[in-house]
C-alpha cells in the first residue's frame, strides 16, 4: 500500500472556496485548446466538410467516416492500455502529454492538404483516426494530473471547469472560423474559399489553437514546478529516483502488470470495475453524439455548413454554461446523479430527434441544444468519480485503465451508427442517415442501465490489493 501523505484537501481546507489557481486555470487551457479537435475537427467542421457531396455520395461518405473511426478505437484500445500506467511508472506524464499534443497539432494542421475531391475522403479519414487516436493518449496523461490539482471533495467543479472551458473554447474558435473563413468570400488569409480553401485554412488556424493552448499545462506542471508547489503546500514529494533506474518495461511486461492490476480490482474493489465497464459504454454514446451530430444537422435536417458552425456556437455557450455549474452540482449532490440525470435526458432526446427527423430545422435547434448541454455534465461527473476514488501515486495507472475501457470499445457507437444507417437504408431507402441516431441512443441506454448499480463513493481507496 502506498505510504500515508497529507491530503491536499487537508491542506488547503481552508481555500476551499477559491480552488482556482493558477495551475488550475492553465490545466483548463488544454481543455479549451482541445476544442480545436473536438469541437472543429470531429464534430462541427472538418466531419462536417468529409461527409459532404464534394467527397461522393454522403450517405457512403458516413459509412467510411464511421469505418475510419471504428478502426482508429481498435488501434486505441491496442495502445491506450499502457501509455498512462508505463507514464506513471517512469514519473513522465507530462512529457508524453506534450509530446501526443504535439502529434496531434501536426495532423490538424495537415488536414489543410485535404481537397474537395473523392480522392482525398480516405487521405482524411486516415488523418483524422490518426488525430483520434494521439488525441485520446494525450488525454490519458492529461486526466492523470486532476488529482495534483485540487482537493478529492472539489474535483466536480475543477473537472466541470475543465469541461466547461472546451466548450468556451469552443464557442470562440467556431466563432473566428465562420467569421473569418466559412461565412465569407475571402478569408483571413486573403484568399478565395473555393476550393474548400476556407475549411482547409481553417484547420490550421485549428491547429495553432491546440497546440499554443497545450504549452501552458507543460510548463506549470512541470516536475520541478510540481515538486515545489508540493513542498511549499506541505505535502510529500514522491520520489522518483525508484522510477529513473529501472530499465525500461517491455510492453508485453507493461500488459502483464495491467493484467495483475484488472485482477486485483476485479477481487477487492468489483464495483470500480463495474463503473469502469459501465463508463466505457456511455461515454462512447456520449462521444457518438458530438461526432454525429453536425452530419445529421447538415444532412437529415438541412443545415447549410454556416448554420452548422452557428448551431455549434450557440450549442457550445449552452453547454459550456450548464458544465461548469454542473460540476458544483457534482460536489454537492454526488458524481452519480448527475451522471443519470443527464443519460435520461439524452436518450429521452435521441428518441425524439429520430421520430421528429422530418420537422425541419426547429426540431433540431431544440432536441440537439438539449443533447448538447448534457453530454458535458456526464462526461465531467464520470472523470470526478473516479478521481475521488484513486489511491495515492495511483493516478495516471487507473485514469489509463479508465482510458482502456472507455477507448477498447471506441468503436461501438460508430459501428452502431455505421449498422443503423445500413439498415435504414433497407428499410427507408436512400436518405437514412438520421437511423444512425437509433444507434447511439441504444448505446447510451445500456450505459444508463449498467450505472444504475453505481455508487457514489464514501472516499478513495488506499489500496488497490495488488501489493505494487
Amino acid at each position: 500500500m502506498p505510504p500515508s501523505q497529507p491530503s491536499l484537501a487537508d491542506a488547503s481546507q481552508d481555500k476551499r472556496k477559491s480552488f482556482m489557481t493558477w495551475p488550475v486555470f492553465a490545466w483548463g487551457l488544454w481543455d479549451w485548446g482541445s476544442a480545436a479537435f473536438n469541437a472543429v475537427i470531429t464534430t462541427f467542421v472538418f466531419t462536417v466538410y468529409l461527409s459532404s457531396s464534394s467527397f461522393g455520395d454522403t450517405a457512403k461518405n458516413e459509412s467510411a467516416i464511421s469505418l475510419g473511426l471504428t478502426i482508429a478505437g481498435f488501434l486505441i484500445a491496442a495502445l491506450a492500455p499502457v501509455t498512462g500506467q508505463r507514464s506513471d511508472r517512469a514519473g513522465k506524464n507530462v512529457y508524453w502529454l506534450g509530446i501526443y499534443s504535439l502529434v496531434v497539432t501536426a495532423v490538424a494542421g495537415s488536414l489543410f492538404f485535404i481537397k474537395p475531391d473523392p480522392a482525398y475522403l480516405w487521405p482524411g479519414i486516415i488523418l483524422l483516426g490518426i488525430g483520434n487516436v494521439f488525441f485520446e493518449l494525450a488525454s490519458v496523461n492529461y486526466n492523470g494530473l486532476l488529482s495534483r490539482l485540487t482537493p478529492k471533495d472539489r474535483m466536480g467543479a475543477v473537472s466541470g471547469f475543465g469541461w466547461g472551458m472546451g466548450y468556451l473554447g469552443g464557442i470562440v474558435l467556431l466563432g473566428l472560423l465562420f467569421v473569418g473563413f466559412i461565412n465569407t468570400d475571402t478569408t483571413w488569409f486573403g484568399t478565395s474559399t473555393e476550393n474548400g480553401m476556407g475549411v482547409r485554412q481553417g484547420m490550421l488556424v485549428a491547429a495553432a489553437w491546440f497546440g499554443l493552448s497545450a504549452i501552458p499545462v507543460l510548463w506549470t506542471q512541470s516536475v520541478r514546478r510540481a515538486d515545489a508547489r508540493a513542498r511549499r503546500d506541505g505535502l510529500d514529494v514522491p520520489d522518483r529516483s525508484e522510477a529513473l533506474a529501472q530499465p525500461r518495461e517491455s510492453l508485453l511486461a507493461s500488459y502483464k502488470r495491467l493484467w495483475r492490476t484488472l485482477v486485483a480490482l476485479f477481487k477487492t474493489h468489483p464495483e470500480v470495475v463495474w463503473f469502469l465497464a459501465a463508463a466505457a459504454i456511455y461515454r462512447d454514446g456520449l462521444a457518438g453524439v458530438f461526432t454525429y451530430g453536425g452530419i445529421i444537422a447538415q444532412n437529415t435536417f438541412g443545415f447549410t455548413p454556416g448554420e452548422v458552425i452557428i448551431f455549434a456556437i450557440v450549442a457550445n455557450v449552452v453547454a459550456g454554461v450548464v458544465t461548469i455549474g454542473a460540476g458544483h452540482l457534482d460536489d454537492l449532490f454526488g458524481p452519480k446523479r448527475v451522471i443519470v440525470g443527464s443519460l435520461v435526458i439524452l436518450v429521452i432526446c435521441g428518441i425524439l430527434t429520430f421520430i421528429l427527423h422530418s420537422g425541419g430545422k426547429p426540431v433540431f435547434w431544440i432536441l440537439g441544444l438539449l443533447l448538447s448541454a448534457c453530454v458535458g455534465p456526464a462526461q465531467s461527473a464520470s472523470r470526478s468519480l473516479l478521481a475521488r476514488l484513486i489511491p495515492y501515486g495511483r493516478e495516471g495507472e487507473i485514469f489509463g485503465l479508465y482510458a482502456t475501457t472507455g477507448r477498447a470499445v471506441s468503436f461501438v457507437a460508430p459501428a452502431m451508427y455505421g449498422l443503423s444507417v445500413w439498415i435504414g437504408k433497407h428499410v427507408s431507402g436512400a436518405d437514412a442517415g438520421y437511423w444512425g441516431i437509433l444507434g447511439v441512443v441504444l448505446v447510451l441506454a445500456v450505459g444508463l442501465a449498467m450505472v444504475g448499480k453505481i455508487q457514489d463513493p464514501k472516499g478513495h481507496i488506499t489500496d488497490l490489493g495488488d501489493e505494487s
